[in-house]
């Protein structure tokens, strides 16, 4: 039999895709910020949506320059995934202090994460409910993976500290080629 969820816990049942990490930079500082919540809104080009909370340093600084880059990690990143997103970038440079390596990007100023196993440089295309909802609507400008990871296992939030690592792989029949 079914019981009631409390709405404070739906978010755990609908988290959208692999935690990723955020790269932005201003001023020639880099900062890295720890993201599950987004969500893929167009294919061609791809279209990207992205909650971050007006409390984050990440927040200024993709507000005020309009460009970030997407990282997304292994589950062997998992304990620097956690750690950048339990620290602020205000403090601390997140690249130093977790042994993270940038490296440059084709379009904007962020960084890539070297030990990231793909990277999505992204631009501000619709800043309009970022004051509202924290919302911010990204165009993807290029795309990078590590060729050499054949099945890269990706961590996927569930809320308060756990985790679940992407595992088998199902193919079943579709039209889409």
């Amino acid at each position: 039999m079914k019981r009631s969820l409390p709405l404070s816990k739906v978010y755990r049942l609908l988290e959208p895709g692999p935690v990723v990490m955020v790269t932005t930079a201003e001023k020639g500082q880099a900062n890295i910020m720890t993201m599950s919540w987004h969500t893929m809104m167009d294919f061609e080009p791809p279209i990207v949506g992205c909650v971050i909370s007006n409390r984050n340093y990440t927040f200024d600084i993709l507000k005020a320059t309009k460009e970030c880059v997407i990282n997304i990690p292994t589950v062997e990143l998992a304990k620097k995934v956690v750690s950048c997103g339990n620290t602020s970038g205000r403090k601390i440079d997140k690249f130093k202090t977790f042994r993270l390596t940038p490296a440059a990007a084709s379009y904007v100023k962020a960084p890539l994460i070297d030990e990231c196993f793909a990277n999505l440089e992204c631009k501000v295309v619709d800043p309009r409910m970022s004051a509202q909802y924290n919302f911010f609507v990204l165009e993807v400008l290029k795309a990078w993976i590590d060729p050499s990871m054949k099945d890269p296992r990706t961590i996927h939030h569930l809320g308060r500290g756990t985790f679940m690592v992407a595992g088998e792989k199902i193919k079943l029949p579709s039209k889409m080629k």
